[in-house]
C-alpha cells in the first residue's frame, strides 16, 4: 500500500514537471516573440535563461527519484555541451541550425555569455524546484491547515 502511494506521488510530480516544461517553453517562445516589448536586459537574456530552466525541469521529469544536485550537474553538462558544440561549424550542422527548431535547440554560434545565462537559469530552476518541493513536503507532513 505504501509503495502504491509513493508511486502515485511520483506520477503527480512527473505531471507537474511536464506542465512546468510546457510553461517554460511557452515563456521562452513568448520572450523571443515579444522581445521588443521587454526591457533590453530581459530581452537579451531571458531566452537562454528560460531554455536552461526547461532543460533542468525536463531532467527532473526523467530523474524524479534522484537528488536535485544530479539534475543540476547534468543540466550544466547538457547546456554547456550544446554551447561548446556551436564551435563546430560543419555544413550538415549549419543546415540543421538554419531551421527554427534547430536554432532553438542547438543555437547558432558560441557565446561565452550564454554559459552565464545557462548557469542562472539552472540555478533559478533548482531554487524554485527546492522551494516547491519543501512546501509540498510540509503539506504532506502537516495535513492540518
Amino acid at each position: 500500500m505504501k509503495n502504491e502511494y509513493i508511486n502515485l506521488c511520483y506520477i503527480k510530480i512527473r505531471i507537474a514537471y511536464v506542465i512546468t516544461v510546457a510553461t517554460t517553453i511557452f515563456l521562452g517562445l513568448a520572450s523571443r516573440r515579444y522581445s521588443h516589448e521587454l526591457p533590453p536586459f530581459i530581452a537579451e537574456n531571458a531566452g537562454d535563461v528560460i531554455w536552461a530552466m526547461m532543460v533542468y525541469y525536463g531532467l527532473r521529469f526523467l530523474l524524479v527519484r534522484k537528488r536535485l544536485v544530479l539534475a543540476i550537474w547534468i543540466s550544466f553538462l547538457f547546456c554547456y555541451s550544446i554551447e561548446f558544440s556551436q564551435l563546430y561549424q560543419g555544413e550538415w550542422i549549419k543546415q540543421i541550425r538554419a531551421t527554427s527548431l534547430g536554432a532553438l535547440i542547438f543555437g547558432k554560434g558560441f557565446l561565452t555569455v550564454d554559459l552565464f545565462r545557462y548557469a542562472v537559469g539552472i540555478l533559478l530552476a533548482a531554487f524554485f524546484d527546492k522551494v516547491i518541493l519543501l512546501s509540498i513536503q510540509r503539506i504532506h507532513n502537516n495535513p492540518r491547515r
